[in-house]
């Protein structure tokens, strides 16, 4: 690999030392601190003038402080004359506000990608969007692994007998369906209904078989684990032996962790996209990490080699 190098924004640095142990190559130095203004102030500590770049943050709350960071970082990037400022994503920030689905609300999906474009950003390297058109809101590379194969191969070591897939909703059919595939499994799909004028949908009905089998629930990410939470509880009215839920996104904020614990799941698989704090990590909830996976990207585009087997689902 030639003329790379790999910085962390303040809290990524964890992330970022797995990637550099993958890639044998040192974390490259960088200073960011506060004033006693609260403004930010960054410094590479080594030259950077030509050199293929690597900017990685994550979504530590606050993720607003985050966005900041890592524009400041980009611009003094570019200010450095470095050749090409690649920021890595492992959760892109707003991804969930991905479109105009109501009266006069903001696109910050759009906006941010815009941001980090402005800022200086060559390429941007992301997993599992939320949406994946949001990789056409930027007029730079958008490069978008997935955590799938991780999450297939934590579940192929634990050799599940009589496993079913199950959606949570028709909305997550299609990658259920591609989940039943790999696994040679049966799918059911949660059949789900509005209820009363508070439009809350409510779980009534389970389409397949899933009377003593193991039940498998995918997602891309889990937030409050609502929606995760209840599909278990009415896989479980149904007669399932066990459940267990993964996704390659773990928000788990507000009351995901007390929902979680209390519910019927066995276990919870997330990777380590967002940084799961100490008080958050319970024994239901095993972490696996990703950074590999990014090593392999960061490696393939600096070697100018195809990244499609990283980031296309099927594999």
């Amino acid at each position: 690999m030639k003329d790379i190098k790999i910085f962390a924004c303040p809290t990524a640095e964890k992330f970022t030392e797995e990637i550099c142990e993958s890639l044998d190559l040192p974390m490259g130095k960088i200073e960011s601190y506060k004033f006693a203004n609260d403004n930010n102030f960054v410094q590479f500590k080594e030259s950077v003038r030509e050199q293929d770049i690597y900017l990685v943050q994550t979504t530590q709350p606050p993720v607003n402080e985050r966005i900041m960071e890592l524009l400041i970082t980009i611009d003094a990037a570019k200010r450095a004359s470095a050749h090409r400022i690649n920021v890595v994503l492992p959760y892109f920030i707003y991804s969930r506000s991905d479109k105009k689905d109501q009266p006069r609300v903001p696109v910050t999906a759009r906006l941010f990608a815009e941001l980090l474009e402005s800022a200086g950003a060559s390429r941007v390297i992301t997993c599992d969007l939320h949406n994946s058109a949001i990789q056409a809101y930027f007029d730079i590379p958008c490069d978008r692994i997935t955590g799938q194969h991780i999450l297939q191969a934590y579940f192929d070591e634990k050799q599940i007998e009589n496993k079913v897939v199950v959606a949570t909703d028709a909305g997550s059919s299609k990658k259920a369906y591609k989940y039943s595939k790999y696994f040679e499994c049966p799918l059911a799909l949660i059949d789900k209904r509005r209820s009363g004028n508070d439009d809350k949908a409510v779980a009534i009905n389970i389409i397949g078989d899933v009377k003593g089998k193991t039940a498998l629930i995918f997602d891309d990410e889990v937030s409050t684990a609502g929606t995760m939470v209840e599909a278990a509880k009415i896989l479980q009215e149904h007669g399932v032996k066990e459940i267990y839920a993964a996704c390659t996104h773990g928000i788990l904020c507000g009351p995901a962790i007390s929902r979680i614990e209390n519910s019927p799941i066995k276990e919870l698989v997330i990777t380590n996209t967002v940084p799961l704090p100490e008080e958050k990590r319970i024994p239901k909830i095993k972490m696996v990490s990703i950074a590999p996976l990014f090593a392999e990207a960061i490696k393939r585009v600096n070697e100018a080699k195809a990244l499609g087997d990283l980031f296309e689902f099927d594999k």
